[in-house]
């Protein structure tokens, strides 16, 4: 059995490349290991029957303001992928109860800050206008190919247009850390608090380079397009790449674990099955895996020494924390004006986030972690019965192995496990019950899943890490994975490396998958 194109792995990267290359008359063949597509687009009832719940991945805002949805997005469409989303984007909640709303309407948002603090508005509309000012260059580099004619001919044309001293100017103001960027343009603790929580959606902190373009670009796209979730749950997303796919000519095979890549004369010839079967590629075999997976498991003895010491230094970042309620009644938030918000997160600001984040980096559970707390039945009522709600709660910073507790509450063994799971997830539904009247008595069930058991449901999240990887700069962009990367070609002829552990990174915008069918295609 042959085929044009082989795919390993069925996230959103594989689903992506799948259905681009299978346009035409390519042969494609996508093979997922789970019994369920989509990766992280999981969607299940985890907690009652009825209540269906995104495991992981919940808001597609990348994907429906990237590339690859501007292709595919009328297709996917007809095949049933439909988005619902709310006019209030996001939020943040402090300790002592003050919030503050980002809505979808800039001139809303800037009346909000200004009346909190003046000029804080007047700072929103300057940033967002910045980003605006500059999507080209910022959008050409964080998702176009990195080693390409295109992006020569980018920086070049930025060059000659700002000058060299003006294009550098831009380029080290983009490299600032969040904190500097809140600090210094932001007197009002909510502002700071609202935008500082969402570098660590991108696999950063607020102390680390680049962190705050990354802010700044996510605050302009939640403004745009909201924080969308897909109706009936996250891996209906999975089944309209599938139907897309299918409908192409596409093969999607489900509980199909690849043994090896099948490697000859320096060329990647097929893949070999858990099994013994054999599929040959006539023209690539891509493969959405974490580092370790290609050049340990999947190329095996074919991987260099140099490629297998590259992988096992690659680092994977912090471990991500999930946890799920079903809910008699939808939450009667104590602070006015969240009953609709998408994605709130409690957090006091910048020092919360900071502290929390370098707790879990030093492998300790936070004291008071940050959460993301997702209401998804308020924007898709067919998540759950009538009258019930469901919880999406995220703890973006939970260490991957426990060395101990930063408050001296839990005891830790070093690995996760069912009792240490469950003690953290009550110290984070305490925190959400101080902002819920009566949060508790409203809980007809609660599912919780730690670093260990996503990496168990996704070998590719190593430790738990949803990220693909350290972000920090030494490992993205140009470096990413490695610092002798070159898009998303290997050493190996026909052989390509895409998921979030590649170039544009993570997220569920399709990027690598995008990029990488193009060049191939």
């Amino acid at each position: 059995m042959s085929f044009d194109h082989i795919i390993i792995g069925g996230g959103i990267n594989g689903l992506v490349a799948a259905a681009q290359l299978s346009r035409g008359n390519a042969k494609v063949l996508l093979l997922e290991r789970a019994d369920q597509l989509g990766g992280c687009m999981l969607s299940s009832e985890a907690t009652l029957p009825g209540f269906v719940h995104d495991v992981m991945a919940a808001t597609f805002v990348l994907f429906i303001t990237g590339p690859a949805f501007a292709e595919l997005g009328d297709d996917l469409a007809r095949h049933g992928l439909e988005f619902r989303r709310s006019p209030h984007p996001t939020a943040v909640l402090r300790p002592d109860g003050s919030s503050l709303v980002l809505t979808m309407e800039r001139a809303a948002n800037v009346a909000a800050l200004n009346a909190i603090a003046a000029g804080d508005g007047d700072r929103h509309a300057i940033d967002a206008a910045s980003v605006e000012a500059n999507a080209p260059l910022l959008f050409g580099l964080l998702g176009g190919p990195v080693w390409s004619l295109s992006t020569a001919k980018l920086i070049l044309r930025e060059a000659w247009r700002r000058g060299p001293r003006g294009l550098a100017a831009f380029l080290g103001e983009a490299l600032a850390p969040a904190r500097g960027w809140l600090e210094t343009n932001y007197s009002s603790r909510e502002a700071q608090a609202l935008y500082a929580p969402w570098v660590l959606h991108c696999g950063l902190s607020p102390e680390d380079a680049y962190s705050a373009q990354m802010g700044k670009v996510i605050a302009f796209a939640l403004e745009a397009a909201g924080a969308p979730v897909v109706k009936g749950g996250a891996g209906r997303a999975a089944d309209a790449f599938r139907g897309l796919i299918e409908e192409r000519g596409g093969i999607v095979r489900t509980g199909a674990d690849v043994d090896r890549i099948v490697i000859r004369d320096g060329r990647a010839l097929g893949v070999r099955l858990v099994g013994g079967e054999d599929i040959l590629a006539n023209r690539s075999v891509i493969a959405s895996v974490a580092p370790s997976q290609l050049y340990g498991r999947l190329l095996g003895e074919d991987a260099t020494e140099e490629e297998k010491q590259v992988s096992r230094r690659f680092r994977h970042g912090r471990g991500d924390f999930q946890l799920h309620y079903a809910l008699d009644r939808p939450p009667a938030w104590l602070a006015p004006g969240l009953q609709n918000v998408a994605l709130i997160h409690l957090t006091d600001g910048v020092d919360a986030v900071s502290k929390s984040h370098n707790e879990a980096t030093r492998g300790l559970l936070p004291e008071t972690p940050t959460i993301c707390v997702g209401q998804p039945a308020a924007l898709d009522a067919s998540r759950c019965p009538e009258g019930k709600a469901i919880l999406w709660v995220q703890v973006p910073d939970a260490p991957s192995f426990v060395k101990g507790d930063a408050a001296g509450a839990i005891e830790t063994t070093g690995q996760w496990s069912e009792d240490m799971r469950e003690r953290f997830a009550d110290r984070i539904e305490l925190i959400i019950a101080r902002h819920i009247a009566e949060f508790r008595s409203t809980i007809l069930a609660r599912r919780a899943y730690s670093p260990a058991d996503l990496e168990k449901i996704n070998i590719n999240l190593v430790g738990g890490d949803p990220y693909g990887g350290s972000c920090a700069i030494d490992q993205f962009f140009l470096w990413r994975p490695f610092a002798g990367s070159r898009n998303h070609s290997t050493r190996v002829k026909n052989l390509f490396h895409i998921g979030a552990s590649t170039h544009p990174g993570p997220g569920l915008s399709g990027g690598s998958g995008y990029l990488a069918s193009k060049r191939i295609g």
